[in-house]
């Protein structure tokens, strides 16, 4: 949660009523997100350009969030409120049918998402010191001239997104959303695809509609007290149990893996685990 500041005994100075004041970061505010992602375009390298002209069929086989770009900005006239601009960037993989062949070929799908927040103000800088980058002449990484407000953190939590549909639309026509262009993509996003990424090449574009789960929290560093009754220690010690010099005494060790080969349903709790030796489905008494 935070360091560990400060630390007192209250009423008659037992251990149990010891108090600690951490540093920790406190949820103002926060939404859950069910976004549907509808023909949002993919963009190709070269080689999966040429693959999607001659495709005769195509389906989508997974989506995954490379990573985001979060920006925030104050709302006018809205005191404590920010807009957060969100902008994904998606590995798109599909299945490519070619003169009877198939292949599978990755591209790339942007989208911006707006939602607004309450993050409350805080009108203080706040400098932290860098272990990596610890001396007396170093440059602070931001360095203001204005009096500027300290800007909360935005914390997105993204769940593996779902392919719902795939098209292949004619070049020509005006079809699908698009947010960007391949000039504002940045280097390291466009280098994790082989090749280079292009736009406005080729017969065919690819769009995909994606669905996405997500969780957008707004976050500022805050000071509480919490009870503490002692330092947080390990309690498991590191020593082998085994030795490793006879690899059929370490397997001779391990439980046989039953819910492997009949899987129970539940909390993901093993009857088997708690000594239950019960009914499976009629084969285990």
């Amino acid at each position: 949660m935070g360091e560990r500041l400060n630390c007192q005994p209250l009423g008659c100075g037992k251990a149990s009523d010891n108090v600690c004041c951490i540093t920790a970061n406190k949820i103002f505010d926060s939404a859950k997100d069910k976004d549907c992602l509808e023909d949002i375009r993919v963009y190709l390298c070269e080689c999966a350009q040429e693959l999607i002209d001659r495709a005769t069929a195509v389906r989508c086989k997974g989506a995954e969030v490379m990573t985001t770009d979060i920006t925030i900005d104050p709302v006018p006239f809205n005191k404590g409120f920010y807009q957060v601009l969100i902008r994904y960037y998606l590995c798109i993989t599909v299945e490519v049918c070619v003169c009877g062949k198939s292949y599978e070929v990755k591209g790339l799908a942007v989208y911006d998402k707006k939602i607004i927040l309450f993050g409350s103000e805080k009108n203080v800088s706040v400098f932290t010191s860098d272990p990596e980058n610890n001396g007396f002449c170093k440059l602070p990484p931001k360095l203001k001239c204005e009096n500027e407000p300290e800007l909360p953190t935005v914390t997105v939590e993204v769940a593996p997104p779902i392919c719902l549909d795939v098209k292949l639309v004619e070049r020509c026509r005006n079809f699908g959303n698009c947010c960007c262009n391949i000039d504002s993509l940045p280097d390291g996003i466009k280098g994790k695809f082989d090749g280079c990424l292009v736009d406005g090449a080729g017969v065919n574009e690819l769009f995909v509609s994606v669905g996405i789960f997500s969780v957008i929290r707004m976050e500022r560093p805050v000071q509480i007290i919490i009870p503490a009754s002692r330092f947080c220690l390990p309690e498991k010690d590191s020593t082998p149990a085994i030795s490793s010099s006879d690899p059929c005494n370490v397997f001779g060790r391990m439980h046989f893996p039953m819910d492997e080969f009949f899987p129970y349903a539940d909390t993901g709790d093993s009857r088997y685990d708690r000594g239950d030796k019960g009914d499976r489905g009629g084969c285990c008494k």
